[in-house]
């Protein structure tokens, strides 16, 4: 829900509760008027009754209501002095509408030569159940005239002052570290945005700084390790071959020799995977998975011949993928050398293409690896003598950079298959 529907909905809840206790007080104090306006009312109706008596006695004859308001009966005792003006509401049957309608009565005693006599004067009054319905139905209307008004000022007024932040986050949401875009800010009067805008041109600058330089120390740690790497091996390589060292030397140099080559194996696949994570691979373009895998697998065909590994190919659908070249590459490359490395003599590693996907299942232990830790780096588990450990995490480095899913199985074989999915940029 977007920032301005979510105050509305906030908005839109206080004002039903706004309105409703509001609703309720209008009605008491229309009713508190409307009793007012009838009480006073009926009590110039009894002023004048009274008046009427003085000049014509006759009046005093109409004991019950029928074509008039009022009704008169004598009284005598105790009632005639404890009795004042009561106000009561209570039913009476109308002729024009044969049902029983709500009436407003007052009830007095007064004199008259020396007798008393009780009034009931009576008035009909608005009913409650009609008055609280269209209360009910002009709250209504004014409730849902108020949220369109709140929803006119949302769209219009209210967007056109967010307007800054929307663009903002437009660019945000495509901006790229790798590719040093510039960020522009709009002008704005609001001093939040203006704070914003100054707080994301900061956090830019400091992320293009630190993005920078580690991508320099990993250029120069490329460099600077590999040369004095090769330059040792090429040395004991050298000293191999002089014909008057012992078979305990050469043994001792043979450890050496196979310590340095797995050091720089191990660099070079730690510097791949920082430069995975730090997204230095920018250039894509149209990769042929089904072209690149038949390469490859013409590349190992030596190494799986060598282990006694047969590798079949089924190319089910054909699968292209907008990505780099490169790391398409060292994706396939470390899942084809994965099968074959962990697998056992006279093995087998199947490899399957289709259009979203790839697998590759290949024989091996007949235990289940652990899926929690086979993508942690140097994993014990996924390691045997000359390797680096981080074959399988580079692969789920590379498929995270391209929003694929790794997914393993085991069921007599073990199943890698990647999903491709389109990356959302």
């Amino acid at each position: 829900m977007k920032l301005l529907n979510h105050t509305i909905s906030y908005l839109a809840a206080i004002l039903f509760v706004v309105v409703t206790g509001w609703a309720a007080l209008l009605y008491y104090n229309l009713l508190d008027e409307i009793y007012d306006s009838l009480d006073d009312g009926l009590e110039n109706y009894k002023i004048l009754i009274m008046e009427r008596v003085e000049q014509d006695s006759t009046v005093l004859q109409r004991h019950s209501f029928g074509e008039f308001n009022y009704a008169i009966k004598p009284v005598s005792g105790a009632k005639v002095f404890s009795h004042t003006d009561v106000y009561t509401d209570t039913l009476m049957f109308m002729e024009n509408e044969q049902d029983m309608e709500p009436v407003r009565m007052l009830k007095t005693v007064f004199e008259h030569n020396g007798s008393y006599y009780e009034l009931r004067v009576i008035n009909t009054m608005v009913e409650t159940d009609d008055l609280i319905a269209d209360l009910m139905y002009s709250i209504f209307w004014l409730y849902l005239g108020l949220l369109a008004v709140i929803l006119v000022l949302n769209n219009f007024l209210l967007k056109k002052t967010w307007e800054p932040f929307y663009k903002l986050v437009h660019q945000l949401r495509k901006f790229k570290l790798e590719k040093q875009e510039q960020v522009t800010f709009e002008e704005t009067t609001v001093d939040e945005f203006r704070e914003l805008n100054q707080a994301v041109a900061k956090l830019i600058q400091n992320s293009t700084d630190t993005y920078l330089s580690q991508k320099h120390f990993i250029e120069n740690a490329s460099h600077e390790l590999q040369t004095p790497l090769a330059i040792s091996l090429n040395k004991l390589e050298l000293l191999v071959e002089e014909n008057n060292l012992t078979e305990e030397q050469l043994r001792l140099l043979s450890g050496a020799i196979n310590n340095l080559e797995r050091m720089a194996r191990l660099n070079k696949s730690l510097l791949l995977l920082s430069k995975i994570e730090n997204r230095q691979f920018i250039a894509e373009e149209e990769v042929s998975i089904n072209k690149l895998t038949k390469t490859l697998l013409d590349d190992f065909e030596a190494q799986a011949a060598y282990k006694e590994v047969s590798i079949t190919l089924h190319e089910e659908e054909e699968c292209r993928l907008q990505m780099n070249p490169d790391l398409a590459t060292v994706l396939l490359t470390n899942l084809i050398k994965n099968a074959i490395v962990h697998n056992h003599h006279n093995g087998a590693v199947t490899v399957s293409i289709k259009a979203h996907q790839l697998t590759i299942e290949n024989t091996g232990d007949k235990n289940a690896l652990d899926e929690n830790r086979m993508f942690s780096r140097f994993n014990k588990s996924i390691k045997n003598d000359g390797s680096t450990g981080l074959g399988l995490p580079i692969v789920k480095a590379i498929a995270d950079l391209y929003n694929f899913r790794v997914q393993y199985a085991f069921d007599e074989v073990h199943k890698l298959t990647v999903y491709f999915q389109v990356p959302a940029r």
